[in-house]
């Protein structure tokens, strides 16, 4: 590490840890290095020229700007993770009989606590999913609800009254035409497909359209991209969001919106399997990070794990606390799914017609005849 590198990692953790801008007399007399103050004034004026530190007003000190955090972290950051993650998410890996939602779910909300951050799982593009089922599952005398289920696992459903006017048979065939037309369909062309079936549903409906719109309104839901949010209210643990609503309102937006979330961890720098994003000053996000990583769900594209917070963050826990995450759900589901791969081919071979597994014992150990 150059005299230079050394300085600006000072200055980067020193901020992260205070707030306050750095300047040499901070540095020499907190950190006791071994060169003079003039030296250090002028290495930091040489950062500052090269777009690595940033003098936020009159004072003589400095804040890392984005690309000197981006350089921090792609050279500069240690990995360190609390024992206590480790502990949470073991904990929560061990438990059996979970689903995958469950075990991501209670994932994110541990890497919430300890980050003190937002965080977004952003699962895969619905372009890419297709319907497989409809079903229609009675729950009252008039009330039913519709489940729709696509082939990378995600649910939605839609409960409806039934009119007063409609039989049961009018509901079931209605379901049928349903799934006989639309199973298999790209999720993205759900919505037009629905629209133009409308006067054959309506025809089955006995011009009662009550059922179709309670349908549209899901399949509209149900085509849209898809994000699950925890700990949004983190955010306002920080100065940087809490003192400025227009800033905290801009960010809650790009977390409410998918396309918006995708579109932001396009390009950033890559660390290991870590991208980090730093906002732009244009979109009013300048002190926003975004740190984000990809995990394999069984029977899924990849599905996108990412915190929210300001750009100053404890990059070296956090960064480590995210890799390690997600590192463990990685292998988790690698797991999951190589034992399901072997019972599957356990109970295959077990279930091989004329032959039981104790004759194939027995045969296998035989002595050859001479």
């Amino acid at each position: 590490m150059t005299r230079s590198e050394e300085i600006l990692k000072l200055i980067v953790e020193h901020f992260i840890r205070t707030g306050e801008p750095v300047g040499s007399k901070t540095l020499l007399e907190t950190y006791h290095l071994g060169v003079s103050s003039a030296t250090i004034r002028a290495e930091m004026s040489q950062m500052e020229k090269e777009g690595l530190l940033e003098k936020p007003h009159a004072s003589a000190g400095r804040v890392p700007s984005s690309k000197g955090y981006e350089y921090y972290v792609e050279h500069l950051r240690e990995e360190r993770i609390d024992s206590s993650v480790k502990y949470a998410i073991q904990t929560v890996l061990e438990k059996k009989a979970q689903s995958v939602e469950e075990v991501i779910s209670r994932s994110c909300e541990i890497l919430s606590n300890m980050t003190n951050l937002a965080v977004g799982v952003l699962g895969p593009k619905v372009n890419n999913e297709k319907l497989i089922s409809i079903q229609l599952i009675p729950i009252g005398p008039n009330t039913a609800t519709a489940v729709f289920v696509t082939d990378q696992g995600y649910v939605e459903n839609k409960t409806f009254v039934i009119e007063e006017a409609m039989t049961p048979s009018d509901v079931q065939k209605t379901m049928e035409l349903l799934s006989n037309r639309l199973v298999g369909t790209p999720i993205s062309e759900l919505v037009p497909k629905m629209e133009a079936m409308k006067p054959a549903v309506t025809d089955y409906l006995v011009g009662q359209d009550a059922i179709y719109q309670a349908l549209l309104s899901a399949f509209v839901q149900f085509a849209g991209e898809r994000v699950n949010l925890y700990g949004k209210e983190n955010l306002l643990d920080h100065p940087e969001f809490a003192e400025d609503a227009k800033k905290l309102k801009k960010i809650l937006r790009l977390l409410d919106h998918p396309e918006d979330m995708r579109k932001a961890l396009e390009g950033g720098s890559n660390e290991q399997g870590i991208k980090v994003q730093f906002g732009k000053e244009k979109e009013g996000l300048q002190d926003m990070a975004l740190i984000s990583a990809d995990i394999q769900v069984p029977g899924q594209e990849k599905t996108s794990i990412s915190l929210v917070g300001p750009t100053r963050m404890d990059y070296e826990r956090i960064m480590s606390t995210l890799k390690y995450v997600t590192k463990s759900l990685d292998d988790y589901f690698a797991g999951r799914g190589a034992k399901k791969g072997a019972e599957q081919a356990c109970r295959k071979k077990t279930s091989n017609p004329g032959q039981s597994p104790s004759k194939t014992k027995k045969s296998s150990q035989s002595p050859k005849k001479k």
